[in-house]
């Protein structure tokens, strides 16, 4: 979070209410909204530093959740936290082998930015695409994703490799998103399979 923002009222009110982060927010309004964790859901969170959404996942589902960041973070009770990386395709059965079925799969991850809007833009959509390549593979038919993404160029083409997978695919703007942002939120589903749609 870019010092700029250090003492907005979203981030005041996190302090206050608990939550390591802003993003707290963001996932609360979609939770509100499209109601994408139940309350026996196993989940894992992509990219989860600094642990805000694991805290959210915590109050809405018994089932099991998991963490993932390349990075160590401090534990969030309730979740387990591993270090690893969205692209490694071995991920995918380290998550499997830990939780089984997994329900959800959600990524607030955003590339290191740069500054260039065309270059993180496209990092950006390239994590997006990573994000939907593992929740193929692990995802039980029927589950839902929700990624954070930045509009612009291709990410219209995301939005369409999106839907080949789910049967519901949504974009939402968070209240808490800062104004003039590009940030976006896709929110997927009734996961069809790995082969996608018929």
């Amino acid at each position: 979070m870019g010092s700029q923002w250090s003492k907005d009222g979203p981030y005041r009110k996190a302090v206050r209410e608990g939550y390591r982060s802003r993003a707290a927010y963001k996932l609360l309004e979609i939770q509100e909204r499209y109601s994408i964790i139940r309350d026996d859901d196993n989940v894992v969170d992509l990219g989860c530093a600094p642990g805000s959404w694991l805290q959210v996942v915590t109050e809405h589902t018994h089932g099991m959740v998991l963490g993932v960041d390349l990075q160590i973070i401090a534990p969030v009770e309730g979740a387990r936290i591993i270090v690893g990386d969205i692209s490694d395709p071995h991920l995918k059965e380290i998550v499997t082998d830990l939780l089984g079925i997994v329900n959800i799969v959600l990524c607030d991850a955003s590339p290191n930015l740069s500054g260039q809007s065309s270059y993180d833009q496209a990092r950006a959509i390239g994590l997006g695409e990573d994000a939907l390549n593992f929740a193929r593979e692990v995802l039980k038919t029927g589950g839902n994703m929700v990624i954070k993404s930045f509009q612009g160029e291709d990410f219209h083409d995301l939005l369409v490799k999106i839907k080949r997978y789910f049967y519901s695919v949504k974009t939402f703007k968070t209240k808490a998103t800062r104004k003039g942002s590009r940030e976006i939120y896709i929110i997927a589903k009734n996961f069809c399979g790995k082969e996608g749609c018929t």
